[in-house]
């Protein structure tokens, strides 16, 4: 299926296809859902990834991310190196054609796409890999394919009275960087996540998902881990949904006429600083009792062969079938599933942000 074949216009972005080490942010015609938040706005990197998160900040490799081929590339080197998308409001489509590797221009030119499909499903694409993806280097860029997503929280500083605000991976998916060969495709599916229900019945007792805790203050139905945590703690759901069911509520409790818009503690934010080593108490004691499965995402290998003559400007990689064995992606036992994400060196370098599109 040829991308140029659907409606919808591909676009070139000026700023991205022309520098190195940026990012700018794209709208999208349609809500996307990721880890079950549903996202209007994305950030493009030329760094051959798309991070996902809503506060932008100096370490946009380390999560938070979707990425097909994260690396250090330099569209700037070559005018036929072209950052492009495609939003028809069923699929939004990034391409990275013909970018080469900072400092390795010579070794040859990479084209391939990350596909966001309306329904969450999601497909990495690849023309042309001249190098394994493991001989790339990471000593100026991280080097990843896959997803990542993270949460924000404010935690009380040892040092001052003001809050620190920190950023926790909760779940990552890594493909087999092995298997990212010329012609070769992933694909993600998501499976039901606990944030998509949206009565604490549903919650409680639905079969698509487990692990999930009706929060009655908030109306919300989560494991606690998800980009709402902060909420999650400041209303202490965890504690409120102990020994209750929903009749419960149904019967009037006084935590039922609590109003959400007012927090139960004041609420401090700070421009995000550096991230202190170790993760909080707090945080710690909520994992084992919330978190038995937030998202899983189905990995599918496809590897087929394309006609090197096609000269889509955008293309797409067509599904067979038989070639899709399935590997499931599941959060494991009751193990934490989040760590805080420390600042690596070349990380502190950043990436410049261009103006929105």
């Amino acid at each position: 299926v040829e991308l140029h074949q659907t409606h919808g216009q591909v676009r070139m972005h000026g700023i991205l296809s022309n520098t190195h080490r940026q990012a700018a942010k794209v709208a999208l015609s349609f809500d996307f859902p990721f880890y079950g938040h549903y996202l209007r706005q994305i950030t493009i990197a030329t760094g051959g990834f798309i991070f996902m998160g809503e506060v932008t900040h100096r370490m946009l490799t380390a999560t938070q991310y979707i990425a097909p081929l994260m690396a250090n590339f330099d569209p700037s080197f070559s005018k036929e190196s072209i950052v492009q998308y495609l939003d028809n409001g069923e699929v939004f489509v990034v391409q990275w054609e013909r970018v080469r590797l900072h400092g390795r221009e010579a070794e040859g030119a990479y084209t391939f796409q990350a596909a966001l499909h309306l329904t969450g499903t999601i497909t990495f694409s690849y023309r042309d890999i001249p190098l394994p993806v493991e001989v790339i280097s990471s000593a100026e860029h991280q080097v990843k394919a896959g997803l990542s997503d993270a949460f924000m929280v404010n935690l009380p500083s040892p040092q001052s009275s003001d809050a620190q605000r920190r950023l926790y991976e909760y779940h990552r998916v890594d493909i087999d960087t092995t298997k990212i060969t010329n012609n070769s495709a992933f694909e993600f599916t998501a499976l039901p996540t606990c944030l998509q229900h949206d009565s604490c019945e549903l919650c409680l007792s639905s079969n698509l998902t487990s692990g999930c805790t009706w929060c009655n203050i908030l109306q919300r139905c989560s494991d606690g881990m998800d980009r709402h945590r902060q909420e999650w703690l400041d209303y202490a759901c965890s504690e409120e949904a102990k020994d209750v069911t929903c009749e419960d509520y149904s019967m009037g409790r006084p935590d039922n006429s609590i109003d959400p818009s007012v927090p139960s503690d004041s609420e401090v934010t700070t421009p995000l600083g550096p991230l202190l080593e170790g993760p909080a108490t707090e945080i710690i004691a909520g994992v084992v009792a919330a978190l038995v499965l937030l998202l899983a995402l189905t990995l599918l290998a496809l590897y087929i062969n394309c006609h090197p003559s096609a000269a889509s400007p955008l293309y797409f990689l067509q599904r067979r079938n038989s070639y899709w064995p399935s590997m499931k992606f599941r959060k494991q036992g009751f193990h934490s599933s989040y760590a805080e994400v420390e600042v690596e060196g070349h990380e502190k370098e950043g990436i410049m942000e261009a103006g929105q599109c």
